[in-house]
């Protein structure tokens, strides 16, 4: 059974992840960071705000595909 906590978790995740695809880091960012004020060790949501945070910085090209491509190893 998933507890209330990690259904807040999952809207938040999820709410995150559509605006990433949008490219509206800064609303993906907020999304993401609200499940980590929830469960703190969340891995997806560390995972994409790391993402956001990237991505902010460095804006993808117009023609992203939502595709994470690492640049260091």
């Amino acid at each position: 059974m998933i507890t209330e906590e990690k259904k807040q978790v999952l809207q938040y995740f999820a709410e995150g992840r559509k605006s990433y695809k949008l490219m509206d880091f800064e609303s993906a960012k907020t999304s993401f960071t609200e499940a980590l004020k929830i469960d703190p060790e969340d891995g997806p949501s560390k995972v994409y705000l790391a993402r956001c945070k990237h991505y902010i910085e460095s804006p993808p090209p117009e023609d992203w595909d939502g595709v994470f491509v690492m640049t260091t190893k």
